[in-house]
């Protein structure tokens, strides 16, 4: 299998380096918009080369594994089904423009491709989207971060929130994902996995609690419906590199894609 890995940071870099040692992964390609991160890491690797662009190497590729933002993903996902290539998105909260989903999604069926979305740094989302063949009352997010986790995010400073001065758990945000995921771009993505598998982005309550001991980024699933109540609750640790991203979801990715080569869909 080729690869094109979009975005050299903490979970590109550590699934390139996992892909690097996978014998059915034959060929990675790099991109990343700093570009002397990708060649700093294209030298690591022993299969992994840097070039310029996702649709230039779409038809030597069989997967594109975008780990950027929300605006790289929503730049080179439709791009990529265009051509019936396969891809997974990380930064899922791109998702949020309905208008721009619905034509994405249509576009993949039209073309064959996939769209592979990885649970990310969340735990449950296997009996959420059980529970959603059914009814579903209602499903909520809380999520409970610290500072470091949260510091420079725009809506933080927007609100005058500064979050070195807390001195107790503080709920920052309280009110719906569709505003959660814009708003917290590189924190909450989450949000919008569990809004696409359960009740969409205006019915998941969504809320952020910023607490100034926090040693792990945490995520409280609640859902209720026909199937009963469930409450799951992932502890995560910061992937050292980043304290912005969960190691999980690094470790979400890698899982999906052993899944992919495999083709062994087992939980699904």
């Amino acid at each position: 299998m080729r690869l094109i890995i979009v975005g050299c940071g903490s979970i590109g870099s550590k699934l390139a380096q996992a892909a690097d040692g996978m014998e059915e992964v034959t060929r990675i390609y790099l991109i990343d918009a700093v570009r002397p991160l990708a060649e700093e890491l294209a030298a690591k690797l022993n299969k992994a080369s840097v070039v310029d662009s996702v649709e230039d190497e779409l038809y030597h590729a069989d997967l594109v594994i975008e780990a950027a933002s929300q605006e790289a993903a929503k730049e080179v996902a439709m791009v990529t089904v265009n051509r019936g290539v396969d891809i997974m998105i990380m930064s899922v909260g791109a998702l949020v423009d309905d208008e721009y989903r619905e034509a994405f999604f249509e576009k993949a069926k039209q073309t064959a491709a996939k769209i592979y979305v990885p649970s990310g740094a969340i735990a449950g989302t296997d009996a959420l989207r059980a529970a959603h063949i059914d009814e579903l009352e209602s499903v909520e997010l809380i999520t409970t971060k610290g500072p470091k986790s949260l510091a420079h995010v725009k809506y933080c400073e927007d609100n005058n929130i500064d979050v070195n001065k807390y001195d107790s758990p503080t709920v920052i945000y309280n009110g719906t994902a569709r505003e959660a995921v814009k708003d917290f771009p590189k924190n909450i993505n989450v949000a919008a996995t569990v809004s696409l598998l359960g009740v969409g982005f205006d019915r998941t309550h969504v809320k952020i609690i910023l607490d100034p001991a926090a040693t792990v980024n945490s995520h409280e699933l609640r859902i209720r419906g026909k199937f009963g109540e469930m409450v799951c609750h992932t502890y995560n640790l910061p992937s050292p590199d980043n304290p912005k991203t969960s190691y999980l979801a690094s470790l979400s990715a890698i899982s999906a894609l052993k899944r992919i080569i495999r083709k062994q869909w087992i939980g699904i």
